[in-house]
């Protein structure tokens, strides 16, 4: 009996101290659900807008949707796919925000690695320039570009849109990167090298895959930021519009056109939340990578 006794003191404390702990989180996870319910109330909101026709919408708002189902129609977004620019400016948009992502990660994980582990004359010099440039405004750069665009002939693409984001996101993915890849162990790099190999070996078969939450994580914010993008491509571009200015653009030009409006914002926010939704474990490692070195 003594010996029973024993055995079931842990687990009763072990039990009291979950139960302790679910009341102690209890007031903070029900404040978490109730700030994911607001986030995640526009976004419904915004849908069920997008399935009304503009008299629906008026006379009754998208909440009715729940209590007349019927009112719901995808006639919308039908009419959006087979009627307007909007399809092709999807697609500008994927080109943009995909090319704006893969070249700066994979110039600023070469710079990165160097900066890390490549000693080199004015090595600590280079990285100051480069946290230096991160305060660099975006904005004063948007007219000597555009200048500069139009004397190489670039003005109005894909590539120039591409290029800039690059040279604005280089800053940062450097800091970030470099930061990340100086905390792998050095016994690994220099096992590596005893071994034999090159530093381009190391740096696909080692670098990389140990440096790939950082890489994951800068990926997610560099194609949310170029893929919401509006200001560069109002500035550098006229035919070559992505999905944010072709919104502006219906918004300028038709006024109230909520049957387009609501379903081709809708679609500009899905893929930024299915980004999110998949790769959101990554973002507390990239906002912490270095940041403690």
């Amino acid at each position: 009996m003594a010996d029973m006794a024993i055995e079931e003191r842990p687990q009763s404390e072990t039990f009291a101290a979950r139960l302790g702990r679910a009341f102690a989180h209890g007031p903070l996870n029900l404040f978490l659900i109730f700030v994911g319910l607001a986030w995640l109330v526009p976004t419904i909101g915004l849908f069920l807008t997008s399935l009304l026709s503009p008299g629906d919408f008026i006379n009754n708002g998208w909440w009715k949707v729940f209590s007349h189902p019927s009112l719901a129609t995808f006639k919308n977004y039908s009419d959006l796919w087979n009627n307007t620019d909007i399809p092709h400016s999807l697609i500008t948009t994927t080109e943009i925000a995909i090319g704006g992502t893969v070249l700066p990660i994979i110039v600023a994980a070469l710079a990165g690695y160097a900066l890390a582990w490549v000693d080199f004359p004015g090595r600590d010099w280079l990285f100051i320039v480069v946290i230096g440039l991160l305060v660099v405004p975006l904005q004063m750069a948007l007219i000597p570009i555009f200048s500069l665009y139009n004397t190489f002939g670039i003005f109005d693409t894909v590539f120039s849109l591409i290029l800039f984001h690059t040279a604005f996101a280089l800053p940062f993915a450097i800091f970030l990167l470099r930061n990340f890849f100086i905390g792998i162990p050095k016994d690994i790099l220099e096992s590596a090298r005893i071994d034999g190999a090159s530093e381009a070996r190391i740096f696909v078969k080692l670098i990389l895959p140990l440096g790939l939450p950082a890489i994951a994580s800068l990926a997610i914010f560099q194609f949310l930021w170029t893929w919401n993008d509006l200001l560069v491509a109002l500035t550098l571009g006229r035919n070559t519009q992505p999905v944010t200015v072709a919104i502006f653009s219906q918004l300028r030009q038709f006024g109230a056109n909520i049957e387009l409006i609501a379903p081709a914002a809708f679609l500009s926010m899905v893929v930024p939340l299915a980004v999110f939704f998949a790769f959101q474990r990554y973002f507390a490692e990239g906002l912490l990578a270095g940041s403690v070195k």
